[in-house]
């Protein structure tokens, strides 16, 4: 261990023998740190990648610079099939540790084999895909892309979690169960895959359920066929024979009025009673039948709602796999020296900037910084000279774009801000030039660019 503030190697005293500054709580954080990386290395041997990742997370809010913790997670998460976010561990790591970083050996073990990392690609695309057509409700397509990504990557275990999840909407589980066990074998503790087994378990039928559902069945012969009769359907017929009786005994009665003695009246009338007792019984019956029915139904559609809402959160992963996808594309770009910063500016803007301010990681935000810096200074100063010259020849859309984003990367610019101010004013949004000669007056006092911008505010005011 070393000194935070002069790099000596550090004693088992609370203060650094180089240069005197106490070290005690900073020794304190470390060890506590490498605790947690300990423990993610006992969790990954046996397989709890999910309760590795917990404890790598902890470490790394403890020392950011914790390489062995970073490139660890980087093979945790490769390993479950997430190459997107194995990649984007290992790069941060090498911005932390340029020299001698095993992480060197990871990347070049995918950009050393097109063949691979081109695979790797078509899997994220076809899950892309699969997740679109869940939210097209086209569930029959979902299901052929995720087993194409399943069978490209058998270790992508969101891909097959989502795939389990669509059997299980469609009530298939012994195909659900199926693919969570595959996941199961590949991370041994993942929350959402125990919970979807937890969910088929209560939802599965048990054998003793299948063979009453058989029983409740009449199987008789009519002439060479077997005909196989529901109960229900035996009981409605039973219903509308003792219906027929009713209207039978009903005009027997009728007859017998002209035709039989008082007696033999009552007789009848004692009989329709009660056959009348009879089919009333059975209503009742078929009432209490129909209400368990409406409570099942009940049930049934609150467990949709429920799988309905786990299939939601799984498609909000897109705007997540895309925003990492674009911060990784952008990495390569700079670790392979391309020199388009440009594109690499273009590529970082693409990310969605609801994504970065919400669920963006710690560390994805600070690749993400870091990579904006690299290209700030080529991106401003392009960005500035496009601009100037659109405001020469008075295209003054393509100033304001470009301008506006050369000051976005270099707020020190006051030339570009300046110029942006002017753009807005001679294209006629005035109250727009005027919010940009504020900022200027502002921003960069006592020069001439604020002295000019002033003049302006009062122009345009009628001062």
């Amino acid at each position: 261990m070393f000194c935070f503030n002069c790099g000596c190697s550090l004693s088992e005293k609370d203060f650094c023998t180089g240069c005197g500054a106490d070290v005690g709580v900073y020794k304190k954080i470390m060890y506590t740190a490498n605790r947690f990386y300990n423990d993610a290395l006992e969790k990954a041997n046996v397989r709890d990648l999910s309760g590795a990742v917990v404890s790598l997370r902890q470490c790394l809010k403890l020392n950011k610079c914790h390489i062995e913790a970073r490139n660890l997670m980087g093979l945790i998460y490769f390993e479950r099939g997430e190459v997107v976010a194995a990649l984007s561990e290992w790069v941060m790591s090498k911005n932390v540790k340029g020299e001698k970083n095993i992480a060197d050996d990871y990347i070049d073990m995918l950009q050393n084999n097109p063949g691979r990392l081109d695979a790797y690609n078509q899997t994220i695309k076809k899950y892309n895909m699969a997740l679109n057509y869940c939210h097209q409700d086209s569930l029959d397509l979902a299901v052929i892309q995720l087993k194409k990504v399943v069978s490209m990557n058998p270790r992508f275990v969101q891909a097959r979690q989502l795939l389990a999840l669509l059997y299980i909407k469609n009530q298939e589980w012994d195909k659900a169960k199926k693919e969570l066990d595959k996941a199961l074998a590949i991370d041994v503790d993942n929350t959402m895959t125990l919970r979807y087994l937890r969910e088929i378990e209560l939802q599965m039928p048990h054998d003793e359920e299948r063979s009453k559902k058989k029983k409740e069945a009449i199987v008789y012969k009519s002439g060479n066929d077997t005909v196989i009769q529901p109960v229900g359907k035996r009981d409605i017929v039973g219903l509308q024979t003792l219906i027929n009786i009713v209207i039978g005994v009903a005009l027997g009665i009728g007859i017998a009025w002209y035709l039989v003695l008082p007696a033999k009246i009552q007789e009848a009338q004692n009989q329709a009673n009660a056959k009348y007792k009879e089919v009333s019984e059975l209503l009742d019956t078929k009432t209490a039948e129909a209400d368990e029915l409406m409570a099942q139904i009940g049930e049934l559609t609150q467990e949709k709602n429920n799988l309905s809402d786990s299939l939601d959160k799984m498609q909000a992963n897109t705007v997540a796999i895309e925003a990492n996808t674009d911060l990784i594309e952008a990495a390569l770009m700079h670790i392979n020296d391309t020199g388009d910063e440009m594109k690499i500016a273009d590529t970082l803007e693409n990310i969605n900037a609801d994504y970065m301010q919400t669920e963006a990681t710690e560390s994805f935000k600070n690749l993400y910084a870091a990579l904006k810096e690299s290209v700030s200074s080529v991106v401003a100063r392009n960005c500035y000279n496009l601009g100037y010259e659109a405001f020469r020849t008075e295209n003054y859309d393509v100033a304001i774009d470009n301008l506006a984003r050369a000051y976005e990367y270099n707020p020190s610019n006051g030339e570009a801000l300046y110029n942006l101010g002017n753009s807005y004013n001679k294209k006629g949004e005035t109250d727009k030039a005027v919010e940009i000669y504020e900022q200027v007056v502002e921003l960069f006092p006592h020069t001439e660019k604020a002295r000019k911008s002033q003049n302006y505010i009062r122009e345009i005011k009628g001062e």
